[in-house]
Parts: structure tokens; sequence; C-alpha cells
């Protein structure tokens, strides 16, 4: 849906390219309140030539900063690091504003999102390289790390602070200049972030956002300019980010979708485990990637579990994400809210068991709400377990023992994240091992690592070779360039055809 700046009479977030903000554009895309379901904003989506320009721009920018010292890209960092810090409060209330989630919930977001800034302040450490001397007589060689040069960011809307920090962080450090496509749905954020950095003194045209549609993500997948691609979304999306990239002769990153299950065994804390199934489902409306969507009960606890679940629920407090009592927002549109109710609808229909109906919680408002469900007796081949709902839906899955439940996940598609709540510490080193997941918790619901670690899962849940943010995002975001070094006396030149040995 695009609109004209005619016929709206709200205000126009514009592209920020260059240190400029640009709003002049052919189309417009509405941003609404998800708590009011008022349209409070316009975005420029921008053309083919827009994300052309901005590549220019920021590659001219970037021959500059790859010159700049490492401790003076340091302190810029401490700098970003600060001044967001201190403001949190204010960029926690445009994320509330835009995509609905709880404050809390914002600022949660935007503290770890500092994780990244806080390891990236490091560079110096992290971008250094590697030497040896007299491999062969008089013979050196030392391996460097070197910018990509302009590489883009295409970030979801479910967390509009803490990804674009995730990656612009650590690409900026390495000498990058970035090209960063937030989610149209909730920009804003996106151009804030960029003003904090040129304020701590990053120069302008490192950071350039970049706001739009599928043509702006095509145009960035097939600009030559344009050397790597980082991307998270869902996995039909990330599939094609990843093969047109790629084909493209890019370095690609791309994070899919997930449906991350929690094992309960029956020598857990059931108290524990039920408190942490509702905080891992429910948070953020189960608008995360690392959500838990399932909990799998293992043998004669399931109708205990259930109900220790069961009665929590009626506590949970879903409304404005602004209000202080509320531990729950709203969905990010209104198709989002009526594609989990359609997903509640088929689970009845499938022959699971609905316990609790969000469908059934009423709100005074026209914002996208829906209460929270709870499902018993999920299946493989139903919809509400095959597919992403990312909504806040949990689904029950029983199964007889230990062997059952690593089976169930590891036949799974996705692979992004999950956990197992146990007493017992064999059981939980044996999971740690068996599982085929590239996140593990253990009495952790929601293992999203520290910054000084890094995020990504395996399967249809990540495409291409190299997980985000920590040190193997400096891998990504870098090149190696390995140097042979020799100094003879010119009495020592000779010609030799033969291939140089040792």
């Amino acid at each position: 849906m695009s609109q004209t700046l005619e016929h709206l009479s709200v205000s126009t977030i514009g592209h920020h390219i260059g240190g400029t903000s640009i709003t002049d554009s052919e189309r417009f895309g509405p941003v609404y309140n998800p708590a009011t379901g008022e349209q409070t904003g316009q975005v420029a989506l921008a053309s083919a030539q827009t994300v052309r320009e901005a590549t220019t721009t920021a590659a001219a920018a970037q021959r500059g900063w790859r010159r700049l010292g490492l401790a003076k890209r340091s302190q810029i960092l401490f700098t970003v690091r600060q001044l967001i810090d201190e403001r949190r409060a204010e960029l926690g209330a445009i994320i509330t504003a835009e995509h609905g989630k709880v404050l809390s919930d914002a600022d949660g977001e935007i503290v770890r999102g500092l994780e990244s800034v806080d390891f990236c302040t490091g560079l110096m450490h992290h971008l250094k390289g590697e030497y040896a001397e007299q491999v062969a007589t008089g013979v050196d060689v030392h391996q460097t790390r070197q910018p990509l040069g302009v590489v883009a960011c295409i970030t979801p809307f479910n967390f509009p602070a803490m990804v674009p920090l995730w990656m612009i962080t650590t690409a900026i450090a390495a000498g990058n200049a970035v090209i960063l496509k937030p989610s149209e749905r909730n920009p804003s954020a996106a151009n804030w972030i960029a003003s904090i950095f040129e304020e701590a003194g990053l120069p302008a045209g490192i950071l350039n956002v970049v706001h739009g549609d599928k043509e702006a993500v095509d145009e960035i997948l097939a600009n030559p300019g344009i050397t790597g691609v980082s991307f998270v979304g869902s996995t039909p999306i990330a599939k094609y980010v990843y093969s047109t990239a790629a084909a493209n002769g890019k370095r690609v990153q791309a994070l899919g979708g997930a449906k991350n299950h929690m094992v309960v065994m029956p020598d857990a804390d059931l108290d524990a485990a039920a408190d942490a199934a509702i905080s891992g489902a429910y948070g953020s409306a189960g608008e995360r990637c690392m959500a838990v969507s399932v909990v799998v009960a293992v043998g004669s606890i399931a109708d205990e579990l259930v109900a220790k679940i069961s009665e929590r629920i009626p506590g949970l407090k879903v409304g404005d994400g602004t209000h202080p009592d509320s531990e729950m927002g709203p969905l990010i549109t209104a198709a989002a809210r009526d594609r989990v109710a359609g997903f509640i609808a088929s689970a009845q229909e499938e022959g699971a068991e609905v316990l609790v109906d969000g469908r059934n919680q009423h709100f005074d408002s026209n914002g996208y709400f829906i209460g929270v469900s709870l499902v018993d007796h999920v299946k493989p081949g139903m919809r509400v377990y095959d597919e992403e709902i990312f909504g806040p839906v949990l689904a029950v899955v029983r199964v007889d023992d230990y062997a059952q439940a690593v089976e169930l996940i590891n036949s799974n598609r996705f692979a992004n994240g999950t956990a197992v709540f146990t007493r017992d510490g064999k059981t939980a080193r044996e999971y740690e091992f068996d599982i085929e997941v590239g996140m593990v918790g253990i009495n952790v619901p929601i293992p999203v690592p520290i910054g000084a670690f890094s995020f990504g899962g395996w399967k249809d849940s990540l495409f291409g070779d190299t997980h985000m943010y920590g040190p193997e995002s400096f891998n990504f975001y870098t090149r190696r360039k390995v140097v042979t070094s020799r100094w003879p006396d010119p009495s020592e030149s000779q010609i030799e055809l033969g291939f140089p040995t040792h």
C-alpha cells in the first residue's frame, strides 16, 4: 500500500543519505501506531535510483573511513554507546510508538543492542592479523583483515533498534560504509540511530538509511557497488535474498524463521518451567525469532505442566505499550493479527485442543490486539506446528521420553533456538550434544547469546556460512589478504621457472 504526499496530513519519514534527510519520493508507505490503529506517518519508499545514489555516496565516504586510525574509530563507538545509553528512553518511545511492544521490552532491546557496540569498541583486537617470519630463508608472511567496501543491512520490524545495531556496528568498525534498509513498517528508529552515529563523530555517508520495499531490496541485491548483504526476516525471503545476492557475487548472511522448542523433562521444576514458557512465548506478543512457540512435555508431567501454564495466563496484562502496567502490546499490523487468528482456527479444525483462545479477549481499542493462546495435543502436520506463527500462540506437544523429544526437534526444518528444562546435569549435557539447533538454552527459555558470542541458527533458519554479531561478524565484514615478502640482496636475483618451494 502506498499513498502520495498530497493526500496525507501526517509526518513524513525520509531517507538519511550522506548526512542529509531526503523526503523527495514518488511513493510513500503508511506508518501506523499498532496500539490505536491510527496512521502517524508516511515513509518515503526508495526507487532503484535512490539506492544507487546512496551506494555512490557510501562508496565515496568509505575510502576516507578505511584510512582512519583504529583508535579513532573505537572512540566514535564509545561515544555512540554513551549517547544511546543516555537517551534510551527517547529511542524506546520511538520503538513502542511504531512497533507496539511495551516500553520495558523496548528498553531491553536497546540494552541487548548496546552489547554489540560494547564488543565492537574492542575493534583494535578484533581486526588484528597474523604474522609468521622466516617461513623460508628470508621470507616472511603476514595476513591482514580489510573491509568489504559498501555493505547493505536489511533489518526486520520486530527489533527496529537491536538488529540494526548488531549489523551496522561491526560493519562500520571493520571499515565499511553501510546502506541500512529497515522495515518500512517502523522506520523511525533507524533514522534516530543514524543521527546518533553522526553526532558521535561518524563521517557523513558511512551510515545511510534507505527506506523502501521490494524495489529497494532488489536493487541492493543486484547493485555491483554493494559487496555484502546481511538480512533478518522470514525464511522464504531469506532464501530469496541469499540466492539472489549470491548469484550476483555478493557475500551474504540471511537469517530466516524459527520454530523454537522448549523441552520440559519429568525432573524439571515445573513452576519455573511454566514461568519460562509464559515469558518466552508471549513476550513482545510472540514477535521474536527466538520466541518459545512449542513446549515439548516429556512423560507423565504433561497434564500438570499444562495446568500450571493455563493458570498463569489470566494474570497477563495486554494493552497499550505506553501504559506502565501493560506486559504485552499489539501485533504490528491488522493482517498479522488476522493471520494469528487463522492459526488458532486451523488448530481446532485439525484436532488440537485450544485451551485458551486469544480471539475471545476483547479490547477497547482499534489497535491490532489479540489475546494469548494455548493449544494442547499439537502434532507435526498441523499448521500450528509446521509454520512460523510469529504471534502469541504456544503449542504443547506431548512425547513419551527424551529420545522422542530429540527426534521431534531434529526433524523440524527450523533450527534457530531450543531449550531444555531439567535438574539433571547428564540430561542437559546429552541434550546439548544431541540437538541439531544453533542456539541452546539449559533452563534458559530464550538463549540469545551475549554480544561477545555470535547469533544464528541452522537449517532453514540460516542461509550463509556465518552467524551474526560477535566474532563471526568480523569475519563476515572483512576479507583476508595474505602478503608474502622477501628483501634479497641484488646479487641473489635469478631466474627460476620451477614452482617455488621452501
